[in-house]
């Protein structure tokens, strides 16, 4: 028998689970990551916002997801889209006001979504008052001491404090002119000049995250998901680090500064704060660290509750690669009693449609648009792959639509910080920025009514959901599909093991309980047990007599209840 993979309904209304009445319902939950520039455009600015977003929910509703998590929209300049905040407890009128905000943390909870918001805690914008005010006051300010200013090095102060170097390229280090009009101190920055560096070992930064935390909660969000949550504290006396290829040791080796023990303390101070709370919030940790073991660390009992696993975002499309991954990573959380999560695009890397269109081996940024095709084959494959994995999963906006990168974007339309900075980052995180298409027509294909900040290619209106919805084999229907399959299934979602099963040689094949999963991830068909009744797959599937014709690049579903 001929079966192609289901293109049943969006999930009825049975199948998509109240999430309030679910407990440890972080262990499984699929979490839907919105840009808010780039997801819905409420007033025809060309840029979206909170009210977008809340126009929006129904359908993020019926996709199935458990909870919505919006990255920036706090008060700020945009030096790095929203990641410089100036104010911690007010949104950016380019997104609307702290009213809006309630309105969708409401709205989404009656929909029985649940939302989570970013927080920013390595770093502030300099434009936020304590560092206007440590500007302005000079050296010897106390409001210096809650970020890192130093004197320089050389003679006369020339010379940056340390070697230390920016993730956007360049030095860590800016020095600033005094209120004398002389050259004086220098501020440190990992990332932007426009985003200091807190210094972590100054109370009063405690205190006031604390604070932050308790505004937001009060307000009813269901977590937070923590900016650079590996680098709050530096190695005391700022080291030199003595390579000057700094960049190529991120995510190899524990730095000066990133992935300090000292973290850990002050996540456990934010625990306590998050406990008292009823309704089961929750931390996520944006943790680049060297080993999935270090990794580990942020989720023990009483610190966060997941923490992202880049070791897997990173890996290729490659059966023998992806199981060392799959078992390093349920193998390190299962001491410390953390669910694994699992993560295939974000807002800072090339979609996986395209990274999986390339040759393996160019990294997570990628400025070729491969072939196509094939990576869209690629991606519905991972993606029901990582569905089927124990844990919690996270999609990024748009991957239910199999959007690619856009890798042709004009260099006058660019806004990637990073991109302006020469060395550093390669800068085109914007092709993975631009906004989604809701509809076939208009000028931005449903987007808002007046444009978009970053131009759509013309193919869009054919990914859009209006053009998806309801057809036969899209890429929208077969995530709603997978979606209401996970909720369903007994043995899918939350857990810490597989079964592996025996395989042809480029392919995956493991049972949980019930539910088995097989991904071919070779360019040539395969057979394999059919393992029971089809439940899902992401290309067609041939059966005759007991085995399965598995086509390249496909992953398949069973039970055997």
């Amino acid at each position: 028998m001929s079966q192609q993979h289901s293109a049943a309904d969006p999930a009825p209304t049975s199948a998509v689970a109240t999430v309030a009445q679910r407990r440890d319902w972080w262990r499984d939950a699929v979490i839907y990551q919105v840009y808010p520039r780039s997801f819905a455009d409420s007033n025809g600015d060309g840029m979206g916002d909170l009210e977008g977003i809340r126009s929006r929910l129904p359908y993020l509703r019926d996709l199935g997801i458990d909870a919505v998590w919006l990255s920036p929209f706090y008060a700020s300049p945009q030096a790095d889209a929203g990641y410089d905040v100036a104010d911690y407890r007010a949104v950016d009128p380019m997104f609307g006001n702290l009213l809006d905000a309630d309105a969708l943390i409401r709205d989404a909870h009656e929909l029985d979504l649940r939302i989570i918001v970013d927080l920013v805690p390595n770093h502030s914008s300099d434009q936020h008052e304590w560092f206007k005010r440590a500007l302005r006051e000079g050296p010897g300010s106390s409001l210096r001491d809650r970020y890192h200013f130093r004197p320089g090095k050389g003679e006369n102060g020339e010379l940056p404090p340390n070697d230390w170097e920016s993730i956007f390229g360049g030095p860590a280090w800016t020095r600033v002119t005094e209120p004398d009009g002389s050259l004086g101190e220098w501020y440190l920055h990992l990332f932007a000049p426009e985003q200091p560096d807190f210094n972590w070992e100054h109370p009063a930064v405690g205190d006031e995250f604390r604070s932050i935390l308790r505004f937001w909660l009060d307000m009813g969000v269901d977590g937070f998901r923590i900016d650079v949550a590996h680098g709050l504290v530096k190695a005391e006396g700022l080291p030199d680090l003595g390579d000057h290829d700094q960049l190529k040791l991120l995510g190899n080796d524990v730095m000066p500064f990133f992935d300090q023990d000292g973290v850990h303390e002050v996540y456990r101070q934010w625990r306590l704060i998050l406990d008292e709370y009823a309704g089961e919030r929750i931390f996520v940790a944006e943790a680049w660290t060297p080993t999935v073991e270090r990794t580990a660390n942020y989720v023990r009992p009483d610190e966060l509750h997941q923490a992202f696993n880049f070791q897997y975002l990173g890996t290729h499309w490659d059966a023998e690669e992806l199981r060392q991954v799959i078992d390093r990573t349920l193998e390190a959380m299962r001491p410390v009693g953390a669910p694994a999560t699992w993560v295939l695009s974000n807002h800072d890397v090339t979609r996986h449609a395209t990274r999986f269109a390339n040759p393996a081996g160019l990294g997570t940024q990628i400025r070729e648009a491969g072939d196509r095709e094939l990576g869209l084959r690629r991606a519905r494959a991972a993606t029901l792959l990582m569905l089927a994995l124990p844990g919690s999963a996270y999609i990024y906006q748009g991957e239910e639509l199999g959007l690619p990168d856009v890798v042709d974007l004009p260099d006058e339309v660019r806004q990637d910080p990073a991109y302006f900075r020469g060395a550093g980052q390669d800068g085109f995180r914007d092709g993975c920025r631009v906004p989604i298409p809701w509809t076939r027509e208009g000028s931005s294909y449903g987007f808002g009514t007046g444009g978009s900040w970053l131009p759509q290619p013309a193919e869009w209106a054919d990914l859009s959901v209006e053009s998806q919805t309801g057809v036969a084999g899209s890429t929208l229907e077969l995530y709603r599909t997978a979606l209401a399959t996970r909720r369903t299934e007994p043995d899918l979602g939350a857990g810490e093991s597989v079964e592996w099963l025996r395989a042809p040689e480029g392919v995956l094949a493991f049972r949980r309980g019930d539910f088995v999963c097989v991904a071919n991830t070779t360019g040539e068909s395969v057979t394999t047990p059919a393992y029971g009744r089809l439940l899902l797959a992401s290309g067609e599937i041939a059966e005759v007599d007991g085995d399965a014709k598995i086509p390249a690049d496909t992953t398949a579903w069973w039970t055997t209840a």
